[in-house]
């Protein structure tokens, strides 16, 4: 890790691990989760941040409690003693070892040791600048939010000198406006619904590139009925069909893809 993820992004293709790697025992947004994906290798951690209603930032998906810990008590309505007493359920919905990882736990954790992408940013900003600058880790953090202008004038407050991206839909009319913004804009995170979207374009591509911002593609499917990469997307790939998914992204030019199947994808990379 070069602590200046801008500039590695653009000299190879990055590896993000969608809330770690989960599977079997261990589940997902847990520090297990992370070390798993770093053993298999990934480059960029992707995780979710929640608060509880004493203000303490947790790494957790909102309002996936149901799925995840078996309990219709939503973390936003809960003490951070409360929550201590959590533990994740695994595929099986058996009770697991894993409790919820407050953020600071997390950060402490990975210091040093890859790029963590935090999600939900938007809900949280100042409380997570203030764990991100208590742990020294600005440079190895990406934050991400929609194109609110309220949101960016927050970040020119709050957040300066974070690594920022953007995610834009289909069509990118903010990228180079932002390039004048007073925040520490590297990239885009694009999600399209069809191969002749505009954000997918080589033109597109090209422009992005010139003006040295990366972009960052999901491969993951959340929801079959969301399409958020035109169907090349993890599911075709692991089915036996990665070139129609994870190939064509690489093809495209896309400089990290986010994926539920690291591994699988990192072996797909080598072999090409």
């Amino acid at each position: 890790m070069k602590n200046n993820l801008r500039e590695e992004a653009m000299s190879r293709v990055m590896i993000a691990a969608h809330r770690g790697v989960s599977g079997g025992n261990i589940p997902c947004n847990t520090i297990d989760a992370f070390d798993a994906a770093l053993y298999q290798g990934a480059d960029i951690i992707e995780l979710d941040v929640a608060c509880s209603n004493d203000g303490k930032l947790f790494v957790f998906h909102r309002n996936m409690e149901p799925a995840h810990l078996c309990s219709n008590a939503l973390l936003r309505d809960m003490t951070e003693t409360e929550i201590s007493e959590l533990r994740y359920c695994n595929q099986d919905n058996v009770p697991t070892k894993n409790g919820v990882n407050t953020l600071d736990e997390v950060l402490e954790h990975l210091q040093g040791r890859c790029y963590i992408n935090i999600d939900k940013f938007w809900e949280h900003i100042e409380p997570i600048c203030d764990a991100v600058r208590r742990h020294n880790m600005i440079n190895q953090v990406l934050v991400k939010t929609n194109a609110n202008e309220k949101i960016f004038q927050q970040l020119e407050q709050s957040a300066p000198d974070i690594p920022c991206m953007v995610y834009v839909r289909d069509i990118d009319n903010v990228s180079l406006l932002l390039l004048q913004r007073k925040f520490n804009f590297v990239g885009v995170e694009v999600i399209f619904t069809s191969d002749d979207a505009a954000v997918v374009s080589e033109s597109y591509i090209r422009q992005m590139h010139e003006n040295k911002l990366f972009l960052w593609v999901n491969s993951i499917v959340f929801d079959h009925r969301v399409i958020i990469a035109a169907g090349h997307n993890d599911d075709i790939s692991v089915v036996g069909h990665p070139d129609e998914g994870w190939g064509w992204l690489l093809d495209r030019g896309f400089n990290i893809i986010q994926t539920d199947w690291l591994l699988a994808l990192k072996c797909y990379m080598n072999s090409r």
